[in-house]
């Protein structure tokens, strides 16, 4: 009986590890990448289908886990697979804390500013921190996760972040990017990667309504399928989630990302505009070093926090699971 348990741990562990090498592969030969909406099985669980792709002769899909918001790369021949249309997608999925986040942010996409989930729940004692990679000339601001180590080291390992990455910034910051990898392969940070658009296009003298992505002649296959591709390239899991570059959209424009099967997501804690972090906060800062302010009040924010943390009293949340219990609470 020992013998057979033994057996089965470790054919669990070579197919954890299998996965985990799934997961963190390099794709480095990426042809027909499309939008493909559907339905994937693999017992016990449902998986929604996003994305679908062929690398060196094998079929890929990106999938979501509509109960956890989690994605995932994986091979199209293990699953049970149905194609559909993105409304009977939305359907199939329609009570799934993954729909009623992008219903949420479609029903609050009026205003040109800070589209998309603002908070996750106030009974959260902590934030979930989140760092934007916009294209930058300067190298990443590291303090960020050497700070976080620092502090969070003996309580919360790996510590979860989110970075909105834009295809620029990755061709750009190789080593920046390889280095994070390194933390994220190392076991110290766990990284949710969020479509950050490729060109991360920006004006001084555009009004909003024609700044950044609202740019006339902006091609949106472009800003979202691209990046992901780069992602894949890079050994980089999408995520389901977007974040507008300079938090600026209109309600066209929420509508064309969540076409994408992407849940858009703002902040309410901006520290570098003097917005305070709240317990629930989704906090806004940027890693690219062209923010040092917003740097410099988020390590001040951890150093007042260093005894909350130290008892467990105050932690960083995964984004996935900020947003998954938000819409399920119906905060």
């Amino acid at each position: 009986m020992k013998r057979f348990i033994r057996v089965v741990f470790l054919l669990l562990m070579v197919l954890s590890f299998a996965h985990l090498a799934r997961a963190q592969q390099n794709f480095l030969d990426i042809k027909n990448y499309r939008v493909y909406y559907g339905w994937a099985h693999n017992y016990p669980q449902d998986w929604l289908i996003l994305r679908r792709f062929e690398n060196n002769g094998r079929n890929y899909l990106l999938l979501v886990n509509p109960q956890t918001l989690q994605s995932k790369v994986d091979e199209t021949s293990f699953y049970q697979v149905k194609e559909m249309t993105l409304a009977q997608t939305r359907v199939q999925f329609k009570n799934t804390p993954y729909e009623k986040a992008i219903s949420k942010v479609e029903k609050q996409s009026v205003s040109i500013q800070d589209a998309g989930i603002e908070r996750g729940l106030p009974t959260e004692t902590g934030v979930s921190l989140t760092a934007d990679l916009c294209p930058s000339h300067k190298p990443l601001d590291r303090r960020i996760f050497t700070d976080m180590f620092a502090e969070f080291k003996k309580v919360e390992k790996p510590v979860p972040i989110a970075l909105s990455v834009s295809g620029l910034w990755m061709l750009k910051h190789t080593a920046d990017l390889e280095w994070l990898k390194k933390l994220r392969n190392e076991g110290e940070i766990r990284i949710t990667w969020v479509n950050h658009s490729y060109n991360h296009k920006v004006s001084k003298t555009a009004p909003l309504k024609e700044n950044f992505l609202l740019e006339p002649g902006t091609n949106m296959d472009t800003e979202i399928l691209a990046t992901e591709k780069l992602m894949l390239k890079n050994g980089l899991v999408p995520s389901a989630f977007f974040r507008f570059p300079g938090l600026v959209s209109d309600q066209q424009l929420v509508f064309k990302v969540t076409d994408y099967g992407l849940i858009p997501i703002g902040s309410d804690a901006w520290l570098a505009k003097g917005q305070q972090a709240q317990d629930g906060s989704i906090v806004l800062i940027h890693g690219n070093g062209n923010e040092p302010v917003g740097v410099a009040d988020f390590i001040k924010l951890l150093h007042s926090k260093t005894k909350q943390i130290a008892e467990k009293q105050w932690l960083l949340y995964d984004l996935s699971s900020t947003v998954d219990e938000d819409v399920e609470r119906g905060q």
